[in-house]
């Protein structure tokens, strides 16, 4: 895996980012716009991590942190590329980094219907907790 290699996005990237994501990604998110991602950029550079390898996108992972818990979104890896280590690296990436902001625990948002990956979060070390469920209340009109 030495030809990986993972960097934070800068807003040049956005608009491959969001190609990317139309491609690997499982679902979609009503943040998947320029603006959505633009604003995630500016406000934390550091948390829109990308693998590349060989100049190409392979990977992306969202690593926030708001200053009291670590959130995990947007783990994403090139279909022809899976199962090379690309996202374990990218989640070993985010953990480093919450770990050097001074987060105890990770939490990632994982599709219910995306049995694959469950077993990659899985494998990571994570777990659901049953005992919670994710509220939501759209702020805008889609």
């Amino acid at each position: 895996m030495s030809d990986l290699r993972i960097r934070a996005a800068c807003p040049s990237d956005v608009p491959t980012v969001l190609e990317f994501w139309r491609t690997a990604a499982e679902g979609t998110s009503i943040s998947d716009d320029r603006a959505g991602v633009d604003r995630l950029v500016a406000r934390d550079a550091g948390a829109l991590l990308l693998a590349e390898r060989d100049g190409a996108l392979v990977g992306t992972v969202i690593a926030g942190f708001d200053g009291w818990r670590c959130h995990l979104y947007r783990l994403a890896v090139r279909p022809e590329a899976r199962r090379q280590g690309i996202g374990s690296a990218l989640l070993a990436a985010a953990e480093e980094r919450f770990v050097a902001l001074g987060g105890r625990r990770g939490d990632a948002m994982v599709l219910d219907r995306n049995e694959r990956a469950h077993r990659a979060w899985e494998a990571a070390g994570y777990a659901p907790e049953p005992q919670w469920s994710r509220w939501v209340k759209p702020l805008t009109a889609p």
